[in-house]
Parts: C-alpha cells; sequence; structure tokens
C-alpha cells in the first residue's frame, strides 16, 4: 500500500508530510521489525529456548527504541520548530508530554 492509500487511524486526526527519504527510512525500520516480530512468534510455535526469544525481544526493543529516536529528531526539527516559529509555544508542553510517555 502505499503512502497516499493509507487510511490515517482515528486516533491521529493531525497530519504530516515527510519527505521520500524520511518516509522510505521509517518504512524500512518498521517493516524490519515487524520481521523480528513474526520471527519471534515462529520461535515460540517451533518451541525455541526461552534465553533465544528473550535475546530477540530485546533486539525488538532496541530496534523500537531506534525507531522512536528517529521519529522524535524529525518531529522536533521540523513539528516542534515550526509551530515555535508561528508561535505555538503549546507544542513545547506536547513535546515534553510525549519524552515523558517514551520514558515510560
Amino acid at each position: 500500500m502505499s503512502k497516499d492509500n493509507e487510511k490515517i487511524p482515528d486516533c491521529c486526526q493531525r497530519t504530516k508530510v515527510r519527505d521520500e527519504k524520511e518516509y522510505k527510512d521509517l518504512i524500512n525500520r518498521l517493516n524490519r521489525i515487524e520481521g523480528q516480530v513474526r520471527g519471534v512468534t515462529n520461535m515460540v510455535q517451533n518451541d525455541a529456548y526461552c534465553v533465544d526469544i528473550l535475546t530477540q525481544v530485546s533486539a525488538i526493543r532496541s530496534a523500537l527504541n531506534s525507531f522512536n529516536k528517529v521519529l522524535l529528531e524529525n518531529h522536533i526539527k521540523t513539528c516542534v520548530t515550526e509551530d515555535i516559529i508561528a508561535g505555538n509555544d503549546d507544542k513545547v508542553d506536547e513535546l515534553v508530554d510525549t519524552i515523558q510517555k517514551l520514558m515510560k
């Protein structure tokens, strides 16, 4: 499915237009994470050793953290910066709330 045809979830009415490089990078990262999760599913189905599964789950968590770092950096450099320049200082409060959620 191309990004033009994807439906935005009801919970996310705001949008952000990403350049092609950012879009491809994020999608590639998510596709790799999805593959890792499928791999863990297969490991459980094939009775893999617990420590081996835990190691893979740790790798998934690391990949998700990396995804979040990239997305957060892009968000700060574009959305937050643009809103502050436009005089919308509420974006800083939203950023602080978001960072607090990510650190839980």
